[in-house]
């Protein structure tokens, strides 16, 4: 009889166990998060735009404007497409910021 009275209990310890552990998710869920990502979120502003370089000059570009820091800068196409592109290559390009200037966004706060 003591063998059987202590099977119960352990069986019951352990259903209980199970059941605490089971109905944890439902009474405190775990935080979600949707944006964990460590990166700035980065504005692409539609459309080509004509930059302005600092040395002089003028040419065809996407404008990007990074929202946390609020800095922009701009990315030349060549070309009034919204990709990097060469009228005389035809091998893919790349394109490398521009500095362009910075949005005060501390101050719109």
């Amino acid at each position: 009889m003591p063998a059987n009275r202590t099977t119960n209990v352990l069986l019951g310890l352990i259903t209980a166990s199970l059941m605490v552990l089971a109905a944890r998710p439902y009474i405190a869920p775990a935080a979600v998060h949707a944006d964990s990502n460590s990166s700035d979120p980065l504005y692409v502003e539609p459309g080509v735009h004509m930059l302005r370089l600092a040395k002089g000059g003028q040419v065809l570009g996407k404008v990007v404007v990074n929202l946390r820091t609020g800095n922009a800068y701009g990315f030349p196409t060549g070309t009034s497409d919204s990709y990097p592109a060469s009228p005389i290559d035809n091998k893919p390009q790349n394109s490398h910021a521009i500095p362009l200037g910075h949005f005060a966004l501390e101050e719109a706060r």
